[in-house]
């Protein structure tokens, strides 16, 4: 009988990621076994991503090199997963014929009886449109490390007008909590030292549940008892879905991080109005504000598109003049990117791709002006940093971490202090990291 080994490639956000960690997981009690490359494998599998244009032309093109690997090896499987699958279904063998297998968001838990009847037909494809339960039994196979995935709530209900997301993740379904702390006390046991709480808008947690005491808020004040685990972070957060009692979680829990990534996506309200996004510019403004009260050194990260349709100048410099008002740590910016199903992409009045190209130029130069500047408030400071790993340089062993914050940090230091809590002291800084000396 022929080894049987596999390979995954994961594009995308977070919850792909969780995903590829699932599939990981059923292969490997199916007697797979994982590979470094393509080339080692009997099973290639593509996790996809449709937020923008630009990540599902990426993962034909992946394809496009299997389709090689192939040609030599024809008893070489070859699937296709995560959003765009759930998007795009059959039509994905007309444009990939190479591929033999398509499954989608909600099927993970189907993969062992997939894989079954590939063995009798030449195609299966197998998109639920249904949601199903977050907790299916599956158990994540996660790579070694310091931090840990952990998805506590899947899909959305916001529909916002740019995003493809409700369309292929479905609605909102939240883990029950006594699943969600069952699984952190096993990633505790499996060494991580961090575990990141996921969501598409993870502070929605238990909106869809009837009970009131099932929220982010009481969920994060549980997961805190929670021996050996030394930081717990949460992403992603909607501006509307975050409550005084959550703000006072992360302040007050000792375990979780100062830290919130609250996407913006624009700075006008006339704009975010049209994408659907029920809060305007003051509403986001006075949460921020709110926010950094509580917590003066809190991290603050967002989102922002360049070039939605409508979008005029004068509306792009609303964006632009909400970086001179909060000094982020980061900022993730895309032009805006058509994606079919939601309203906006059959809008008449697109921004041309000349004007997005621009638009995002100009932001991401003053997004790297701001983020040096929320850098230097921390010089001469000592943090608390979690080490994540290191590397050789000059016959020196650096170390790289995190503050609680999520600044990144880079110091000298030990091997043996990877997966610890270091003081470092801060002597230097760059656009994107910290430089310093453990004290």
């Amino acid at each position: 009988m022929s080894r049987k080994t596999f390979y995954i490639e994961t594009l995308g956000c977070q919850m792909n990621k969780a995903d590829s960690e699932k599939i990981s997981g059923i292969l490997e009690n199916l007697g797979y076994e994982e590979t470094l490359s393509p080339q080692e494998s009997s099973l290639l599998i593509m996790n996809t991503c449709s937020i923008r244009a630009m990540s599902e032309n990426k993962a034909y093109s992946y394809l496009g090199v299997w389709k090689k690997l192939k040609q030599k090896n024809p008893g070489l499987k070859i699937a296709m997963c995560g959003c765009v699958a759930q998007q795009t279904e059959e039509k994905i063998f007309t444009r990939a014929p190479h591929v033999d297998l398509i499954f989608g968001t909600q099927n993970i838990c189907e993969l062992p009886f997939l894989l079954e009847r590939l063995q009798s037909e030449e195609k299966v494809c197998s998109i639920l449109k249904t949601p199903v339960n977050p907790d299916n039994g599956s158990i994540p196979n996660r790579k070694e490390g310091i931090s840990a995935w952990l998805p506590v709530i899947e899909g959305c209900d916001y529909f916002c007008t740019y995003c493809i997301v409700p369309y292929t993740r479905g609605r909102q379904r939240s883990r029950m909590p006594e699943d969600i702390i069952k699984e952190a006390e096993q990633i505790a046991s499996e060494g991580f030292k961090e575990i990141i709480l996921l969501g598409q808008t993870v502070d929605s947690y238990g909106n869809d549940i009837d009970n009131p005491d099932i929220n982010l808020a009481n969920l994060l004040k549980e997961l805190n008892k929670t021996d050996k685990i030394l930081r717990i972070r949460f992403v992603t957060s909607h501006p509307a879905d975050i409550t005084d009692e959550l703000i006072y979680s992360v302040r007050d829990l000792d375990k979780v991080c100062e830290y919130f990534h609250i996407p913006m996506q624009s700075g006008s309200t006339e704009v975010l109005k049209r994408m659907r996004r029920p809060y305007s510019r003051e509403n986001y403004l006075d949460l921020i504000r709110k926010i950094q009260k509580e917590m003066p050194d809190v991290g603050l990260t967002s989102d922002f598109i360049a070039g939605f349709p409508g979008e005029t100048e004068a509306q792009f410099e609303e964006t632009l003049s909400i970086l001179d008002e909060v000094t982020f740590d980061h900022c993730n910016t895309a032009a805006y990117s058509p994606r079919k199903q939601t309203p906006a992409a059959v809008w008449k009045d697109q921004v041309s791709y000349d004007e997005k190209k621009r638009r995002l130029n100009v932001l991401n130069k003053k997004v790297r002006e701001v983020v040096k500047k929320s850098q230097q408030k921390y010089a001469g400071r000592t943090l608390e940093v979690l080490a994540e790993g290191f590397r050789e340089k000059d016959r020196q062993i650096i170390l790289t971490g995190r503050t609680r914050n999520n600044k990144i940090v880079h110091f000298p230091g030990d091997k043996n202090q990877v997966a610890t809590l270091v003081d470092v002291n801060i002597k230097d800084i760059s656009t994107w990291s910290l430089i310093g000396e453990k004290v």
